[in-house]
């Protein structure tokens, strides 16, 4: 028996693809400051490894990041997710990239072997209830002595939102509808501009947060209220994640303070 398709999938297992696709069709568009985030989430990786690379993008959300992997200077890929509004927003934004194809497709369900250079998960592993499947599957798309890479929440630095906000979320937040999530996301995203324009904290975050525009923060805070499961991973969990699914040479590289980006080779043999 194969994996169940998407639509079989338990909530946990499923993630929140369809939230996230409501999330992306209002926050759709590729913005400069997207540059920097793929830059720090993809740390682990020099940006050389990306010339002529044939890249997996899990995922994808609006193709953001397979659009700065092609301006590093990718040859080409394959960018998956599952929403229609998500796949919609980037078609158009990879449009004038022919040679990635974008398609709908589960994380768990990725078919292809030993096909891709570098084969890539960024925000998406810590809102699935299955992430090792996940992650399995990914090291099986990618070619032998090929790059696997994710960035994922980090718990460290972030008990305020572990033990205050994330609580909030699974209750309330994760249960009502979008329409209203978004409407209440003002209220939070007002605070934290307010908070970072007078100065809240020192961390490397915080600093690049100061930097965006109000509704790029918006989309931020409102990416934070709606998932159905959120995991916070401290370091040593991100590393055995990695190596659990067979990969070596694991780097990991703490971005903003605040998150892991980790990546591995696979073995040649």
């Amino acid at each position: 028996m194969g994996r169940p398709v998407p639509s079989e999938l338990t909530a946990l297992e499923r993630g929140s693809p369809e939230r996230f696709g409501y999330s992306w069709d209002i926050f759709h568009e590729i913005l400069p400051e997207h540059q920097e985030q793929f830059r720090r989430w993809t740390a682990p990786l020099p940006r050389s490894a990306w010339r002529g690379a044939r890249f997996l993008d899990v995922g994808c959300g609006i193709g953001r990041n397979s659009y700065w992997a092609m301006e590093a200077g990718a040859a080409g890929g394959v960018a998956i997710d599952v929403d229609e509004r998500s796949l919609a927003a980037a078609r158009r934004n990879l449009s004038r990239f022919p040679a990635v194809e974008v398609r709908r497709q589960s994380a768990y369900d990725i078919a292809d072997e030993s096909a891709f250079d570098i084969v890539f998960s960024i925000g998406v592993l810590h809102h699935l209830g299955d992430p090792d499947a996940a992650l399995r599957r990914m090291v099986q798309a990618t070619r032998p002595g090929g790059r696997v890479l994710i960035w994922v929440y980090g718990r460290e630095n972030n008990g305020w939102i572990v033990h205050g906000f994330d609580p909030l979320r699974r209750l309330l937040f994760s249960r009502l509808p979008l329409g209203v999530v978004y409407r209440l996301s003002a209220a939070p995203t007002l605070l934290l501009w307010t908070a970072l324009r007078l100065g809240l904290g020192r961390l490397a975050y915080y600093r690049l947060l100061r930097r965006f525009s109000w509704r790029h923060l918006r989309a931020i805070v409102f990416d934070q209220m709606i998932p159905r499961v959120a995991h916070y991973w401290p370091r040593p969990h991100v590393e055995r994640l990695l190596t659990n699914a067979g990969l070596a040479d694991v780097q990991l590289e703490w971005v903003n303070q605040m998150s892991w980006a980790a990546a591995g080779t696979r073995p040649s043999r």
